[in-house]
């Protein structure tokens, strides 16, 4: 992965990314896709399915596609300077991406609705919904932690502010990646995904690696959704600065974060060395 030390210019863009689950016989499984290699932002890394929020995410009637008021959904978020409306439209972008990158979606009556918007994918998401009167599940999608890009970049210039959402994927539906802005797919353990990354086997970018870091502590997809509904997702806005021609990446709760208390378990910093971040203390430090 290539070190980024251009600085940016335009304002953060919002976000939604869906980190989807899984229990395994050997424990619990996270689904990663690997970005087209010509994607202007994290190509080739393995990521979950997400992408920007859309203009149409917030078009979408509530009341006849959605599971929940939008007031419930504005609290659930946490974030009381977001419009309501806003925060409708990254549960909607949360949901649209999870079945644009991984072809699962959230509804009731799934196998019919599914094979209903995967016949028909030239129209607009909220459009195919209302035409087809789908109503989404959004207490399917738990908000886990909100991401914002560091003002100083280090993999990309373009600078997002992104609220990943935890979700269990429906025993009756297979996650795959699209073939077009994903080119690859898999199941991995969190721990396994890292020790891939570690390896040299796969990409992963800071977020992915924190994530799944956080992620290695838990064992079940119950455990993780209980984890999600006991406090509002915290905030990680990492602080980067070069400490004897190395990057490196702090999160809140490190010495040199602006922010002393700690909102993320595992370590509070990555250095940028081997051409990739990695803890000061080793991989293990990740799981401690």
């Amino acid at each position: 992965m290539e070190l980024n030390s251009e600085v940016p210019t335009a304002p953060t863009r919002d976000a939604a990314t869906v980190v989807m689950l899984r229990d395994a016989s050997h424990g619990l499984e996270v689904f990663l896709v690997k970005r087209h290699g010509l994607s202007d932002v994290l190509g080739g890394a393995y990521v979950f399915p997400g992408g920007k929020l859309d203009t149409n995410d917030a078009l979408l009637d509530p009341k006849a596609h959605l599971d929940q008021d939008p007031s419930q959904l504005h609290a659930a978020l946490g974030e009381p300077g977001t419009a309501v409306g806003t925060a409708t439209g990254l549960y909607v972008a949360a949901l649209r991406e999870a079945f644009e990158e991984s072809r699962v979606l959230f509804t009731d009556d799934s196998a019919t609705a599914r094979a209903a918007l995967l016949h028909d994918t030239d129209k607009p998401f909220n459009q195919l919904l209302a035409e087809l009167r789908i109503r989404l599940q959004t207490r399917s999608v738990l908000p886990w932690s909100r991401w914002i890009t560091p003002r100083m970049p280090s993999v990309t210039n373009k600078r997002f502010d992104t609220r990943f959402f935890v979700a269990a994927v429906p025993p009756e539906q297979e996650a795959m990646h699209d073939n077009h802005e994903a080119t690859e797919s898999v199941w991995l353990q969190p721990r396994a995904a890292l020790l891939q990354y570690w390896n040299g086997q796969i990409e992963l970018a800071p977020p992915q690696i924190m994530s799944l870091s956080h992620l290695s502590r838990h064992n079940t997809v119950a455990s993780v959704m209980d984890a999600a509904r006991a406090q509002l997702p915290p905030l990680v806005l990492p602080e980067s600065f070069d400490e004897d021609d190395t990057r490196v990446l702090c999160y809140p709760g490190d010495p040199r974060h602006s922010v002393a208390q700690r909102v993320l378990p595992g370590v509070t910093r990555l250095l940028y060395r081997n051409k990739r971040f990695e803890p000061v203390e080793g991989f293990e430090a990740l799981f401690a």
